[in-house]
């Protein structure tokens, strides 16, 4: 299965390469090299740290419906990214979107992780991850409402939404460190998730100490889906369905999930992102539909089909 899905990354790798808002083919390489390489790539990577997140955070909290936006962390990247909008930062400096997503990531982490106490437990961090959620939701409200005009107003709500069109060398530069070492730390918690699946006395009792484990878990997850937040805006869904899909094909236990889970949401945002591309050229579209649009379209039919073949 690895195999298969790793043969499927590479085939929506080189479509997404020759894919482009002219058609399909092989464009200057100058085009090659700026734009669809570092958008092909931010989509594989920042796919595969929602993927491996939502596989994690499920396992770790115990929670089938735990994703990246319980924890708060791609709400307070998304604030970081919309203060340098309001503020005009990202005018002057261009990096200064990025940078400002992850500084919010970064807080939110820090804030996740100080309200879950010293000795966090599930419940616990759930708790801190609605509060954190909730506050974040509530600044970007904030700032959408004391938009200084309405083209900011617009431009705030359109990167909200997700996307990946014109991404450079440089947002990948930006966001690939994090996102790798997030995904690194991530990989390591398998052994702590599947002691946690029988429970926190039962880990704990196993010599795996849950409260490492959980912070383990938010420092990768504010890595790998904060950068990508930072980058990319309001991605969904992808980190949400993909353990569902796998688990009926690789078991319940928590560390199989983890690299399928991995190549599989890179597979996804990649189909989603050369979706997004390819519509404008199929349909009477003025532009390409935003990718956290797409992924929302992809994801909730999933969703509701999964919930009927759960439901007694």
């Amino acid at each position: 299965m690895i195999r298969a899905m790793a043969g499927l990354i590479a085939l929506l790798f080189v479509l997404g390469l020759l894919t482009g808002g002219a058609g399909f083919g092989w464009p200057d390489p100058a085009i090659i090299l700026e734009l669809r390489l570092p958008r092909t790539l931010l989509a594989l990577l920042i796919g595969g740290g929602l993927g491996l997140s939502g596989a994690v955070l499920q396992g770790a909290l115990r929670n089938p419906l735990a994703d990246a936006g319980l924890l708060g962390i791609a709400g307070c990247a998304g604030l970081g990214a919309v203060v340098t909008f309001y503020w005009g930062i990202s005018e002057a400096f261009a990096p200064a979107l990025p940078l400002g997503g992850m500084i919010g990531a970064a807080i939110g982490c820090a804030a996740l992780v100080l309200a879950a106490g010293r000795a966090p437990s599930g419940p616990s961090l759930i708790l801190a991850g609605v509060a954190v959620s909730a506050i974040a939701a509530s600044l970007l409200a904030v700032a959408l409402t004391l938009a200084p005009n309405p083209y900011a107003l617009a431009e705030i709500t359109f990167w909200l939404m997700g996307g990946l069109d014109d991404r450079s060398l440089l947002h990948l530069a930006l966001a690939a460190p994090p996102i790798i070492a997030g995904a690194a730390v991530l990989l390591r918690t398998g052994p702590g998730l599947d002691a946690l699946a029988l429970g926190e006395e039962v880990a704990a009792s196993l010599g795996r100490p849950v409260g490492a484990t959980l912070r383990a878990t938010s420092l990768g997850v504010a890595l790998a889906v904060g950068a990508g937040a930072a980058v990319a805006g309001g991605i969904g869904f992808v980190g949400l369905i993909v353990p569902h899909l796998l688990r009926p094909l690789l078991g319940e236990r928590p560390a199989a999930l983890l690299p399928a889970a991995t190549l599989a949401g890179a597979a996804l945002l990649l189909a989603a992102d050369l979706a997004a591309r390819a519509l404008p050229l199929l349909l009477p579209l003025a532009e390409e539909p935003r990718l956290g649009v797409i992924t929302a379209l992809l994801g909730a039919p999933l969703l509701i089909r999964i919930a009927l073949r759960s439901a007694p």
